[in-house]
């Protein structure tokens, strides 16, 4: 299943790991993929440190799963969102996931989602153990994404004077290189959405940790390589040295 066909997508939060300011950019975010019909926040939302909540829910359509605790030690929350994921995988209402967490105890169920041929986002911390990050389709770092999200916002202040700092390492520059080198046909040319798809494919690479919206702007970033349109309405990149 591409990224692109998708219809009916589910967001599951787990509020005790989570951020409620990343609600409306992830949303952005999901909107990409298909409707998110499937809403909801899993915590004891009568502790204080969750009392943010309260307007989060209601301001996105976001049904709250009371969890209280039980027994110490135990986390209720995980397990009860376990289970409804898991509930909606059988049931076959839903063609992707969404996961707010930055707990690595969901990397088993995110392993199991995917399968069965489903498509897993995660919304984590930076901080996100890679076991988690590394078996979602795409992992989204939070907070790159609301740092993006405000930008936005501002550059509208600003009538389109936006700055956004990239974060290029290593570790991306060696992807995307390697990806070019596998897509590039006859003149050294490679179709953008191709190359991003073989990224995608070998990680859970995404533009937004950088700070970019698209592949394409990202490319345009890049001193070394150069961006075409061509008449088939696609995008092509070429190494230039």
């Amino acid at each position: 299943m591409s990224d692109t066909n998708l219809k009916n997508i589910a967001l599951l939060i787990d509020a005790d790991n989570t951020r409620p300011d990343g609600i409306d950019p992830v949303l952005t975010v999901m909107a990409d993929l298909g409707q998110v019909n499937i809403r909801r926040a899993y915590g004891n939302f009568a502790k204080n440190n969750l009392a943010r909540w309260d307007t989060i829910t209601n301001k996105f359509g976001i049904r709250p799963q009371q969890q209280f605790d039980v027994s110490k030690g135990k986390n209720a929350t995980d397990m009860a969102m376990t289970i409804d994921a898991i509930d909606l995988l059988y049931q076959g209402k839903v063609d992707g996931f969404g996961i707010m967490t930055s707990d690595s105890d969901f990397t088993p169920l995110v392993t199991r989602l995917r399968q069965d041929g489903i498509l897993v986002y995660g919304f984590g911390e930076a901080k996100t153990p890679k076991s988690f990050q590394t078996v979602c389709t795409r992992f989204i770092d939070i907070s790159k994404l609301i740092s993006t999200n405000a930008a936005d916002r501002s550059k509208e202040r600003r009538n389109g004077e936006e700055q956004v700092s990239s974060a290029i390492d290593d570790d991306l520059l060696e992807l995307i290189t390697a990806a070019y080198s596998e897509a590039k046909g006859d003149g050294g040319f490679a179709r953008l959405s191709q190359l991003g798809q073989i990224a995608g494919n070998r990680s859970s690479f995404d533009v937004r940790n950088y700070g970019f919206k698209t592949l394409k702007e990202m490319f345009d970033s890049f001193d070394n390589f150069a961006v075409e349109r061509r008449d088939d309405n696609q995008f092509y990149v070429k190494r230039l040295r």
